[in-house]
């Protein structure tokens, strides 16, 4: 093979698994972050930033996430409607006990690029509060963290 051949993954040399997650006790951002590479495909030797190289990842426990420091408290999250009056703010620890898996999702879309390939990756995120997952037929992978 010449030298000045440069790899390229195609579609059909791509291996994509189904991996499961398992959040209890974890601090939020650093899981995010495994959760953001793992989307991506960074941690295969194929890695390339423009294909989707990247697993299928299953979040369980995700009610049981861990907070360091004030940020129960003193973190915000913003919605707006669009209309006047329409802004909701809400702390991050009133959105964990609503919707765990919203809090999860909102930090691993943040851990991504603002772009359309990101939106796809996060098509391949399942998140579950809860340890029941209905993806039990794609035979996922246990991540131990």
């Amino acid at each position: 093979m010449p030298l000045n051949v440069t790899y390229y993954p195609r579609g059909e040399d791509i291996e994509k698994k189904w991996v499961v997650i398992d959040a209890a006790d974890k601090v939020l951002g650093r899981l995010a972050t495994l959760i953001a590479n793992r989307l991506k495909g960074k941690e295969k030797v194929i890695y390339t930033p423009s294909v989707d190289t990247g697993d299928y990842v299953i979040v369980i426990n995700a009610s049981k996430i861990c907070l360091t420091g004030n940020k129960k408290t003193d973190k915000l999250y913003y919605r707006y409607s669009g209309y006047p009056g329409g802004l909701k703010i809400e702390t991050c620890g009133t959105l964990l006990n609503r919707k765990a898996e919203r809090l999860v999702y909102l930090a691993v879309k943040r851990m991504l690029p603002s772009t359309r390939f990101s939106r796809k990756l996060l098509t391949k995120l399942k998140i579950y509060p809860d340890q029941t997952h209905p993806h039990s037929a794609q035979n996922p992978q246990e991540i131990y963290l």
